[in-house]
């Protein structure tokens, strides 16, 4: 084909990709999220600001390896080497059936992987085109990303549980649990930003100390580069990091905590020169409230009696005349108030209280630990939601503008090539998809999960999101696709398992979750096949 035809291909394409990534950050992210604004040691709000900036960042820094997986390792693109316009239609179609898909799921409230989804959509492009054999389902292919859908969840549940217990019994569980705390906040720093620096150094890339490279005959991986340098970097970052914990945090956390005294936010970075504040005679009372499940479904009773009493006391007849009312002034008027409800709902809303209902009695199976040294844990479990998110960013943008950047070469070259390069304005569209997705629609999937799977709390959050985060990025480093859903649950099912009781998780919507896991692959590769069989083969008018 003759370079730039089939333009209304990639501007339907292009379309698509948007919305797929859209509904990546209204599915995936949001599900990642739920956990932080579940211990409510972030609101809505709050969740979102981070994520504008390390779900970018992730995509951009990181997000070219798993790129290049979607749009060439899962189907041979060299068998539409004759006719790159077919292929360029093929990842039209699997962006609209997944996209479609997810956006479903997003409405119902089922948080489905999405790297399953348009994995199974390009499979059944593929399947539909050329057959079965089209699919590379090779241990260099469909295979291990298959089973990396198995061992993500299983690598962070142990991850994250191993973490959680070494936290139980060395800081929760101790006598002094607050001063164990605050002692092991600059060590829990300094792991996790330490960690992060590490794999943007391991980013495959021109500027990469060190990299990693697969060499497809055999699947080994060929690791190059100066680790010595690596290695001296990471130990400098630690050593700077804890050293600053040490001086600012620690005496911070010291005077706010068990001395009570009432401090700003701010003061942690002058914390030396900040002279004895008076006692925050409210401490203790706050932190209860934020806290402790009974009084947070205290809070949910008199929220709905609320509720209840004031749409007992609305008057219609001011909204019946609105109503009739079809003047520019009214119609703004209205369209203001639906805009204000948005907002309301997809920013604002109070995630953990609806994300509480009918859990009480899952929640009493569940360790209660000192609300003061819970609070030590929100702080760090912003440091690692925002991990997550960076490597949410760098993994799942791929599934949107994978098929978008081979449609892009297809249709600037006019040929199909399997070494293309992503270009920087893809992966910052994706990644705007995704901000806008969180930002809008995610309230809907973040009020489904979080403490209705199993109890959260600030430690308990951290060990989650910090074991998954771990997982997902190792994943993205070395170019596999692995759903951000399946570590974030498995990480979330096997920390729940660790307060010694079954019925600390609610299993029911586990198997709920299992049951549109299941469905994700056939359904999408289903829709992408059919459409692509249907567009291709269907009756000309």
């Amino acid at each position: 084909m003759e370079p730039y035809t089939f333009t209304w291909i990639f501007v339907i394409t292009l379309i698509f990709a948007f919305l797929d990534a859209y509904s990546i950050g209204a599915n995936d992210v949001a599900n990642s999220f739920a956990t932080s604004v579940g211990s409510r040691s972030l609101k809505l709000w709050q969740a979102v600001c981070i994520a504008l900036f390390t779900e970018a960042g992730g995509a951009i820094l990181l997000g070219a390896s798993t790129t290049d997986t979607i749009k060439n390792k899962i189907i041979n693109p060299n068998l539409f080497a004759k006719t790159p316009e077919l292929l360029m239609q093929g990842f039209m179609c699997a962006l609209i059936a997944s996209s479609t898909w997810v956006m479903f799921a997003t409405y119902m409230g089922w948080p489905v992987s999405t790297s399953h989804s348009i994995v199974g959509a390009i499979a059944g492009v593929g399947i539909s085109a050329y057959g079965i054999d089209t699919v590379d389902w090779t241990w260099n292919g469909m295979i291990k990303i298959i089973a990396s859908w198995f061992i993500s969840p299983a690598v962070a549940g142990l991850v994250a549980a191993a973490i959680f217990l070494i936290t139980k019994y060395g800081v929760l569980r101790r006598q002094d649990s607050l001063k164990a705390g605050i002692y092991a906040i600059p060590w829990y720093f300094g792991f996790a930003l330490s960690i992060m620096a590490f794999y943007i150094i391991l980013k495959n890339g021109k500027y990469s100390i060190v990299s990693v490279d697969v060499d497809l005959s055999s699947g080994k991986y060929i690791v190059k580069g100066d680790w010595g340098i690596t290695m001296a970097i990471l130990a400098g970052i630690f050593v700077l990091i804890v050293g600053v914990c040490f001086l600012f945090v620690v005496p911070f956390f010291k005077r706010s905590l068990i001395d009570e005294e009432d401090l700003k936010w701010y003061h942690i970075f002058y914390i030396f020169a900040v002279p004895k504040q008076p006692i925050n005679e409210n401490l203790v009372k706050n932190l209860k409230t934020q806290f402790t499940p009974d009084e947070i479904e205290q809070a949910e009773d008199d929220a709905e009696e609320g509720l209840v009493t004031a749409e007992k006391t609305a008057v219609p007849t001011e909204d019946n005349d609105d109503h009739m009312n079809t003047s520019p002034a009214a119609i703004a008027k209205k369209a203001g108030s639906k805009v204000t409800g948005l907002l309301k709902n997809s920013l604002f809303m109070d995630v953990a209280t609806a994300q509480g209902r009918n859990a009480a009695e899952m929640h009493a199976v569940a360790v209660r630990h000192d609300n003061k040294t819970e609070y030590l844990f929100s702080f760090l479990q912003v440091c690692t939601a925002a991990f997550a998110s960076f490597g949410h960013g760098s993994n799942d943008v791929a599934n949107a503008i994978g098929p978008l950047a081979a449609t892009y070469s297809i249709w600037q070259t006019g040929k199909v090539t399997s070494k293309t390069g992503v270009e920087i304005w893809i992966l910052i569209y994706g990644a705007v998809g995704i901000d806008l997705g969180l930002a809008l629609y995610g309230y809907n999937i973040m009020k489904s999960l979080g403490n209705n799977l199993t109890y959260h709390s600030p430690s308990r959050g951290f060990t989650m999101e910090f074991g998954a985060a771990l997982t997902v990025i190792t994943a993205s480093f070395l170019g596999l696709p692995v759903s951000t859903t399946h570590c974030i649950t498995g990480a979330t099912i096997a920390v729940g398992l660790c307060n010694g009781s079954m019925k600390s998780v609610n299993w029911l919507m586990f198997a709920w979750i299992l049951f549109s896991w299941i469905l994700t692959v056939p359904l999408a590769g289903l829709g992408a096949g059919l459409l692509f069989a249907f567009t291709t083969r269907g009756g000309r008018f």
